[in-house]
């Protein structure tokens, strides 16, 4: 919730500044994001979790940006962390990044828009596979499926997204 309160400010910030005309969203190496804090959670009843939306009104500050927003993906994208990558209007990854929605195996299912987010993106048919089994795929299977724009060497991650963005800008 606080990182998602931080990004969202993040957001809002460069959207009020002329100079900046293209976000780039990443995170580390190891992941881009792996969603929601399941210790966050584990307090909650599944009432108070369905009724308190942990990602809040933050997560629709990127999905509501007006300037272009790029994902730029190393490792692990599941969860929320997919549902904020399928917020941004590109997607660019590198070759370890895994993508998945795997709140089934944790008796739930995303929360944030990403049933919707997902099935737009690729199908209800893919999408139900996503959603449904909570296996993740890899970035070759994501670009096949439309879900990415490119997928390059990890360390070239964040130079393409830059790149990227100059060009957007």
């Amino acid at each position: 919730s606080a990182l998602m309160r931080e990004l969202a400010a993040a957001v809002t910030a460069a959207e009020a500044n002329d100079r900046v005309r293209c976000i780039v969203i990443t995170g580390s190496e190891k992941a881009f994001a792996a969603g929601a804090d399941v210790k966050e959670m584990a307090e909650k009843s599944f009432i108070d979790v369905y009724f308190d939306d942990l990602f809040g009104p933050e997560a629709q500050v990127i999905a509501r940006a007006r300037k272009p927003i790029i994902a730029a993906v190393s490792g692990y994208c599941l969860g929320g962390g997919f549902e904020l990558a399928l917020a941004c209007d590109i997607r660019i990854a590198s070759r370890k990044a895994q993508f998945g929605l795997p709140e089934i195996k944790l008796g739930a299912i995303p929360a944030a828009g990403g049933t919707v987010r997902v099935t737009r993106q690729i199908g209800h048919v893919r999408a139900r596979q996503l959603i449904l089994l909570g296996e993740p795929i890899d970035a070759t299977t994501a670009l096949a499926w439309s879900l990415v724009t490119r997928v390059v060497p990890g360390a070239a991650v964040a130079q393409e997204s830059a790149e990227f963005a100059r060009r957007l800008a």
